[in-house]
């Protein structure tokens, strides 16, 4: 009976410490970028050089580059809007970088429906993408360029599955450049691809690059527990060689990543959405992190097999994009690896599974509550054999309560001569003390998994449950789930056979008091499967309790 007690208090004292420890995580402020002054301009900043050894175009030697005006090319920074059913995005002529994005069917908040959440900008804490063209000379269409565009405002109208936005700068050498961003309907992949014409006299030659360019966030991550916050936010890339790595900021600043590859992607991790440049799967790369001294880092890559263009012909490079949230669904579908982006951490392997039966089971209900309720039920049940052992054993050791205490008075303070008495009387009655644990052991690793469940998956961002709970990934505005989880553990105790020892009895009182006050922070999903899973242990237990003590009626 003690060793049940102590190894029953041992796992609440291990969960209240864990629950602590998120608690601290998401109180302390987020880590200050390095040497932090005002962001730099976005174009502002090296062009990544053409691989070492590439070979040289068979050109002349290169003429400084002309300023816009001799080119042509409108004023730097015009802003060209393109609207989709799911994106809003603001390209810049200058580089031709994509400046802003708004994801139309995510809303910022539960509590402002109409305002779309952006995920990309450059204002505020600064997050864009860059990609362009390099080689051996000097005219190329980088980052620093400034296209002419032909609009400034593109609408993916009814009936129409893509829209183009094309941009155009010709070089001091004649050769002209079209670089055309391909938005699709129901997609989050934009095409990003460089017509090269070649109207030069000399051969052309060129590598492709592509980054994703931010400044640190100060909100890195959401709770996590001994300090593994599922909700990463940093850089990400992945190889065939090697799968899927995560980089964190100071990863960046302390080890720059260079690594050749063929196929693979980079990306840029946060809550709930992703960013990622993703070339062609045949095609071979150099994967690269870089971190500068005003805090802007950069992750992405580089072509390692050049495009030859001859005199009067055209040439074709492309890469593709993904801009928004980690729906698992679609994620399967972009790339190979992105669907590692969504990170259940350790418990992946336990993580994975309950999202794709919850998943499954919200097909069939329409709602993520109920779909979390019935997993609880699946799960009550997959484990019923295990569980109903330790229920069993519970109501056997509650049975025997008048004799241990009968016990406790006869030995008094002689705890071994007691503690052997116990354990001559458990052979005797072949009652395992510990039997009672398997349950709270087995639910352990399941509440752990599918706590990162309800933090990192985006489907059950800002998703309604039933009255006042509209967002199961956030805590119970009103504590209602809470409260109730806490009375069902009261009430589990009383189901519990009652420690000989006061002191422990006090103890194990007081935990669902404690519970129910950490449990005020939690996701109201997380907190909706305890609840659950409370009710359907306390019916099981009250059953089997009732069947044991009134000899099976």
């Amino acid at each position: 009976m003690e060793s049940q007690r102590m190894l029953l208090f041992m796992i609440a004292a291990l969960l209240i410490f864990m629950i602590w420890q998120a608690w601290v995580t998401e109180q302390q402020p987020a880590p200050q970028p390095v040497n932090a002054t005002a962001p730099a301009s976005p174009t502002a900043g090296a062009v990544p050089t053409a691989p070492t050894g590439a070979p040289t175009p068979g050109a002349t030697a290169a003429t400084p580059a002309a300023t816009p005006a001799e080119t042509g090319a409108p004023l730097s920074g015009q802003r060209i809007v393109v609207t989709t059913d799911l994106l809003r995005v603001e390209l810049d002529t200058q580089g031709g970088d994509l400046r802003r994005a708004d994801l139309l069917r995510h809303a910022v908040a539960g509590d402002q429906p109409d305002t779309p959440f952006r995920l990309l900008d450059d204002t505020g804490e600064l997050h864009i993408l860059q990609n362009g063209l390099i080689g051996s000379g000097e005219h190329y269409p980088n980052h620093n360029v400034v296209y002419r565009a032909e609009a400034g405002e593109y609408t993916l109208s009814p009936g129409r599955d893509s829209i183009q936005v094309p941009l155009h700068w010709t070089a001091p050498d004649g050769v002209r450049y079209t670089k055309t961003f391909t938005f699709h309907r129901d997609s989050y992949v934009v095409d990003v691809t460089f017509s090269v014409v070649n109207a030069s006299a000399q051969a052309w030659q060129g590598y492709q690059y592509a980054q994703l360019v931010r400044a640190r966030p100060t909100d890195e991550g959401g709770l996590g527990f001994m300090n593994v916050a599922p909700s990463f936010s940093g850089a990400a890339i992945f190889t065939p060689e090697d799968r899927f790595q995560k980089i964190s900021f100071d990863d960046m600043v302390d080890e720059p990543l260079q690594r050749d590859t063929r196929g693979g992607w980079a990306a840029m991790l946060q809550h709930y959405f992703v960013n990622a440049w993703l070339p062609g799967s045949e095609q071979a790369i150099q994967l690269f992190t870089r971190a500068s001294p005003d805090g802007i880092y950069k992750v992405g890559y580089k072509t390692l097999e050049p495009v030859d263009v001859g005199p009067g012909a055209t040439g074709t490079l492309g890469a593709r994009l993904f801009t928004g949230p980690k729906e698992q669904v679609r994620l399967r579908e972009v790339a190979d690896g992105m669907v590692l982006s969504v990170d259940y951490g350790w418990l992946t392997p336990i993580s994975a599974p309950l999202f794709w039966v919850l998943q499954k089971i919200n097909r069939v209900v329409g709602n993520w509550g109920w779909a979390i309720v019935l997993l609880t039920l699946l799960i009550k049940l997959v484990f019923y054999p295990l569980s109903a052992a330790g229920y069993k054993s519970m109501a056997k050791m509650r049975k025997l309560q008048p004799r241990l205490q009968t016990l406790k008075e006869r030995f008094g303070d002689d705890r071994q001569q007691m503690n052997q008495a116990m354990m001559e009387l458990y052979k005797t009655e072949k009652i395992n003390p510990l039997g009672g644990c398997l349950p709270i052991l087995v639910q352990i690793p399941v509440f752990i998994a599918l706590y990162w469940v309800l933090l990192e998956s985006v489907e059950l961002r800002q998703a309604p449950f039933t009255l006042w709970i509209q967002d199961l990934s956030a805590a119970d505005p009103y504590f209602v789930l809470p409260i109730l989880m806490g009375i069902s553990m009261f009430a589990q105790q009383m189901l519990n056979p009652a420690p000989l020892d006061p002191i422990q009895k006090k103890v194990m009182m007081a935990l669902p008091v404690v519970f129910t006050v950490f449990f005020l922070f939690f996701p109201a999903g997380l907190v909706l499967y305890w609840l659950a899973n409370n009710v359907l242990s306390i019916a099981q237990q009250w059953r089997i309790t009732h069947v044991i003590e009134h000899g099976g009626r």
